[in-house]
């Protein structure tokens, strides 16, 4: 889901570790956890993100990690193993940060060849303000579907869309929250997806089974969100729509707007569907912006540096302005290139830090355990996954773990209770694939929140697809709807 939709063939599934640590109690457990959201809590509502500098949630997973490894010495856990299971972790996002690199080139490259300024401006003149909320879910549902990807739907037409939805006036929340929830609806169901291929994989059913019977709950899902972001274009107090006229003509006077400027783009999404790993689609579409910047921008490149060279390595490396009359354009047309997600990026080191003590002492496994021994029901059985796999994206801030940790620590209880394993596998997605993006230090919340140039508190609220997938899943349970019985059970 997050970067490759060959990824799957990389996790090693049977071969993942979970490590348990008799030592450890349940309350030791949740010592660093409790610590943990307690600072960011008082980082967040207190200092207003800004308690320990800019880099303030960095600092304090680190905290959190710190406390977390003078627990694992008291209970017998020996540094080397620590470091280990941080480095296996670090490895994990070496793929991840490398497509976040190139995400802020890519950005700083339709920036600057005219192609996110074209988009908005042809967007402009299609979407309306009545209709725009919608149509962002259902474009990036299609781009997530045929690509498998909610990270290179962001990337390219997510950018374009809070771009646009910003000129006509539409809060960046509402906008971030319509892309996300029609990206991972498009994530799950896709068959691209590496995500979509590894729940099934965890619980022991096939990838097709998985996907009609997630249809299930993520249909209604998907239906309620596009008809409360209808009723929000409708009710929307918008301001932009007066200023269309005039943004267009400061766009169309600034770049050399034209048709064929889509064919960047065009060739990322080419490449994508040819299943060319992101790595190379993404740098093919760096590099077709390079040429098209070259070709079609050559005055606005000249305001950027002295040569055409160096404005385009300023675009790829580092903060890049285009300067117009309009202050709302200049907002929207600046890019950070690779050095604008250096954030981004430290963020999610510092969080694998913290995932990887605590997996390494053994707290992951025990957290699960108690919430697995909870389960004394049917219901109580998906609601001990739903939490199971919500907790592990705070406090992991993995997705993969999110899904691979639950996956193997419930699959057996679902047989014992005479459940097939899609419904175990459904959970696992509508509770840990989806609201992976609504953890800041998450590496898909900080990956959404960096791309879009949204945080995670703003866009929260609007990603009604994620926060509503995992109640879905409880009501369906709850009401013993559609939970299918394995073939054998009597």
């Amino acid at each position: 889901m997050q970067n490759d939709p060959d990824n799957i063939e990389k996790i090693p599934i049977e071969d993942q570790k979970i490590i348990d640590n008799k030592e450890l109690n349940i309350l030791e457990a949740l010592v660093p956890v409790v610590i943990l959201m307690g600072l960011l809590a008082y980082n967040i509502f207190v200092k207003d993100g800004a308690w320990l500098g800019d880099f303030s949630n960095q600092f304090i997973l680190l905290i959190g990690g710190g406390v977390a490894l003078i627990l694992g010495l008291f209970n017998k856990v020996t540094i080397s193993q620590m470091i280990q299971e941080v480095w296996e972790n670090l490895k994990s996002v070496f793929v991840p940060i490398l497509i976040l690199l190139l995400v802020g080139a890519l950005a700083g490259t339709w920036l600057v060849s005219g192609v996110i300024p074209a988009m908005v401006y042809y967007g402009l003149k299609v979407l309306s303000p009545e209709i725009f909320l919608p149509a962002s879910v259902i474009i990036s549902a299609i781009i997530s579907i045929a690509t498998g990807s909610s990270w290179t739907t962001s990337a390219t037409v997510g950018i374009a869309l809070v771009g646009i939805g910003v000129a006509l006036g539409i809060s960046g929340g509402m906008i971030a929250g319509a892309v996300i929830s029609g990206a991972y609806f498009g994530d799950k169901m896709s068959p691209l997806s590496d995500t979509t291929n590894l729940a099934p994989a965890m619980a022991g059913t096939d990838l097709f089974t998985h996907i009609k019977y997630m249809a299930i709950t993520t249909v209604p899902s998907i239906v309620i969100t596009l008809i409360v972001f209808s009723i929000l274009s409708f009710s929307a107090d918008v301001s932009g729509d007066a200023d269309v006229s005039s943004i267009l003509a400061t766009i169309d006077a600034t770049f050399n707007i034209n048709p064929w400027l889509f064919g960047v783009p065009l060739v990322v999404i080419g490449m994508i569907l040819l299943k060319a790993k992101p790595l190379v689609a993404l740098s093919g579409g760096i590099v077709a912006a390079i040429i098209f910047a070259l070709i079609f921008q050559a005055d606005v490149l000249g305001r950027i540096a002295d040569s055409n060279i160096t404005a385009v390595f300023n675009a790829i490396f580092v903060d890049t302005a285009v300067e117009t009359d309009n202050p709302d354009l200049n907002d929207l047309f600046a890019a950070g290139g690779m050095w604008g997600m250096n954030w981004t990026i430290a963020l999610i080191l510092c969080a694998m830090v913290f995932g990887g003590v605590m997996d390494a002492i053994g707290a992951l496994a025990r957290i699960t355990k108690a919430l697995l021994s909870l389960a004394d029901s049917v219901f109580g059985l998906f609601a001990s996954t739903v939490i199971s796999c919500l907790g592990l994206n705070v406090v992991a801030s993995d997705q993969y773990l999110a899904l691979v940790i639950p996956g193997k620590m419930f699959k057996q209880a679902y047989e014992d209770r005479g459940l097939a394993p899609e419904n175990l596998s459904r959970t696992l997605e509508d509770s840990g694939t989806v609201t992976s993006v609504l953890v800041p230090w998450n590496t898909c919340g900080a990956y959404q929140s960096g791309v879009l140039g949204v945080p995670v508190v703003d866009y929260f609220a609007f990603a009604i697809f994620n926060w509503l997938s995992p109640f879905m899943t409880l009501i369906f349970a709850a009401f013993r709807i559609k939970i299918r019985q394995l073939a054998t059970s009597k």
